[in-house]
C-alpha cells in the first residue's frame, strides 16, 4: 500500500491517502502513519467507509483501546464507541480529551456520521508549537509547574442558565470525581517534544490559588490557541480524524444553529504523563482503571 502524506497548515495537520481503512493495514504502513502523527499531530482520511467496529480496528493498529468514556455511556453495543452528538451536549471548549485521570488517551479518531450543512468544524491546535513559541522565561516557569485537572470543571455558564437536560449531563459527566496533578509541560515519549499539557481541564496550578492559577493557565493558553498553531477542520461525510492526544488540544465549535451533528469517537490508551525533569503524573481522586489500561512506555525514537 502507497501512501501519500500531503500538509493542509504549516505547523499542524495533513491529509493522507492512499490507505484504506477497511483492511488490515501492514507493519510499514502503520509505522508510516506512527511517524505522520508524530510530525504533523493531525491526520485526515477522506472516503472512509467504516463502521464503528472498523473504526475501532484501526485505532487499534496504534494501541489498545479505552472504553468510550469513564462516565458517559457509550454507543450500544461498543464499549469503545462515544457518540459526540449535538444532542447529548456541545464541548464548545478547548481541551485535550480525558487529561482529569492518570493516564489519557495518547490518539483519538473521530468520524463523521452527521454533518450539518455548515458550520461544526473542529479547531486542533499544536501544543509543541505553543511551547516553542513560549518567550524563554515563560517557558522556564512553565518547565516548573504542575496542574491539577478535574472533570468537575468550571463551565463558565451560571447555574440559572443551566437547563434540566444539561444539569443532567453534568450530573453523570461527574458521577466520579477526578483530579490528576499533570506536569503543565509533557515531554512526548516517542518525539522528546515538549507541549503544553493544559486545557478545559487544568483548574489549579499546584500551589497556587486559583484566581492566581487562571491567570497563569489563561497566559499559556493564549499561546496554544494562536492561529497559525491551528487546524481548523471542515468536515464531510465519510471522513475521519486522528489526532495526537498527547500533545494537541480541540475544540468543537458550535455554530451550526442547533442542526444535528454527530461524530463517533474511539480512544487508544496512553501512558502517565512525564515531565521536564522525569516525574509522572499522578492521581489525587477517582480510579480510572475500569476506563483505560496503561499502555507501555513507548521506545523514543
Amino acid at each position: 500500500m502507497s501512501i501519500e502524506i500531503r500538509k493542509v497548515t504549516a505547523r499542524i495537520g495533513a491529509q493522507v491517502t492512499g490507505a484504506d481503512l477497511s483492511r488490515p493495514l501492514g507493519a510499514e504502513t502503520v509505522a508510516a502513519l506512527r511517524e505522520a502523527l508524530n510530525v504533523h499531530k493531525a491526520l485526515v482520511f477522506d472516503d472512509v467507509r467504516l463502521d464503528d467496529a472498523g473504526q475501532e480496528a484501526f485505532a487499534r493498529h496504534f494501541g489498545d483501546l479505552t472504553t468510550a468514556h469513564p462516565t458517559v455511556p457509550a454507543v450500544e453495543g461498543a464499549p469503545n464507541v462515544l457518540p459526540v452528538d449535538s444532542e447529548r451536549g456541545r464541548a464548545n471548549h478547548w481541551h485535550t480529551d480525558v487529561t482529569f485521570v492518570l493516564n489519557p488517551p495518547q490518539a483519538s479518531t473521530l468520524r463523521s456520521i452527521t454533518v450539518p450543512p455548515y458550520g461544526g468544524e473542529t479547531l486542533i491546535a499544536n501544543a509543541a508549537a505553543a511551547y516553542r513559541d513560549l518567550p524563554e522565561p515563560l517557558r522556564r516557569l512553565a518547565d516548573t509547574l504542575w496542574a491539577e485537572h478535574t472533570n468537575d470543571y468550571d463551565y463558565a455558564v451560571p447555574d440559572e442558565a443551566v437547563d434540566a437536560d444539561e444539569a443532567d449531563r453534568r450530573a453523570q459527566f461527574t458521577s466520579i470525581r477526578y483530579r490528576t496533578a499533570h506536569p503543565v509541560v509533557r515531554v512526548h515519549p516517542l518525539t522528546g517534544e515538549r507541549g503544553l499539557f493544559i486545557g478545559g481541564f487544568a483548574q489549579r496550578i499546584v500551589g497556587l490559588s486559583v484566581p492566581e492559577s487562571r491567570k497563569i493557565l489563561d497566559l499559556l493558553q493564549a499561546y496554544v490557541t494562536r492561529p497559525e498553531n491551528v487546524l481548523r477542520w471542515r468536515w464531510s461525510e465519510h471522513q475521519l480524524v486522528l489526532f495526537d492526544n498527547r500533545i494537541t488540544q480541540h475544540y468543537a465549535i458550535d455554530n451550526y444553529d442547533g442542526l444535528p451533528r454527530r461524530l463517533n469517537r474511539v480512544t487508544v490508551a496512553g501512558d502517565v504523563p512525564v515531565g521536564v525533569e522525569g516525574e509522572e503524573s499522578h492521581s489525587l481522586e477517582g480510579d480510572a482503571s475500569h476506563y483505560s489500561p496503561l499502555a507501555p512506555v513507548p521506545v523514543a525514537a
